[in-house]
């Protein structure tokens, strides 16, 4: 189940910190290698549901981005 999936009473109230995020960034990776097997084997209507969630994940992640003040994201110079 992708990290981002929360049952419906809960949204809202889930805290996001960087070990979730991780865990985030973890699962697009695993999700991306999947598509890309699938397709390489010429099964690309298989991956489709690994598209879905790789898209909700990345629009989950584009939201936190979107909803953090600038001063509050971390650089890593």
């Amino acid at each position: 189940m992708s990290v981002v999936f929360v049952p419906e009473r809960l949204r809202g109230k889930a805290e996001v910190n960087q070990e979730t995020l991780q865990r985030l960034l973890e699962e697009n990776d695993q999700l991306i290698r999947c598509i890309v097997e699938y397709q390489s084997k010429g099964r690309a209507t298989d991956c489709v549901q690994y598209q879905h969630i790789l898209h909700r994940n990345l629009i989950y992640l584009a939201t936190i981005a979107d909803a953090t003040p600038p001063g509050a994201q971390k650089t890593t110079e």
